[in-house]
């Protein structure tokens, strides 16, 4: 199955960049990671938060297949610790679709449209992170669960 990570505009933080690249690398012994970054929408600031969630929606409805799995990073997601983030992860994993899809939303989150759409929501914290940082920290997430799953040695539990 392939994975990829969907999010909307580029970073302009040189940290961010050079942090995913350290997992995106640690991440190709495990499994096929695409990062795809939307194009940020043209005149955002002219357009009310409404808006913007629309467009933005059209455009990740636009690139989903039928049978892609599409599961959204969302402060109003399940939560899950590292170990069941794991379990969650494998299950997907194994699962018929033929890419699983995780996407960031932009700065006021998602449309109903894409709400309607998502197969699932995960949340990574009850904190409310900027859509540039969770790039990072769900990329590590990725790859601690991907070492839980393999019984490797990255991950501490207590």
């Amino acid at each position: 199955m392939k994975v990829e990570f969907w999010m909307i505009g580029k970073t302009a933080f040189p940290y961010l960049i050079e942090g995913m690249a350290i997992y995106e690398k640690r991440l190709k012994r495990y499994l096929p990671l695409k990062l795809n970054i939307l194009p940020d929408i043209k005149n955002a600031k002219n357009l009310s938060p409404v808006e913007l969630k629309r467009k933005e929606g059209a455009q990740i409805l636009h690139k989903l297949n039928s049978d892609d799995c599409l599961i959204l990073l969302d402060e109003r997601g399940k939560e899950f610790d590292s170990v069941g983030f794991s379990n969650f992860l494998e299950k997907r994993l194994q699962s018929s679709h033929k890419r699983l899809i995780f996407q960031i939303g932009g700065a006021y989150g998602f449309s109903e449209e894409v709400y309607q759409r998502a197969n699932f929501k995960i949340s990574l914290s009850k904190m409310t992170y900027s859509h540039q940082m969770v790039r990072l920290f769900f990329v590590e997430q990725l790859y601690r669960g991907m070492t839980i799953m393999r019984g490797e040695p990255y991950h501490n539990q207590g």
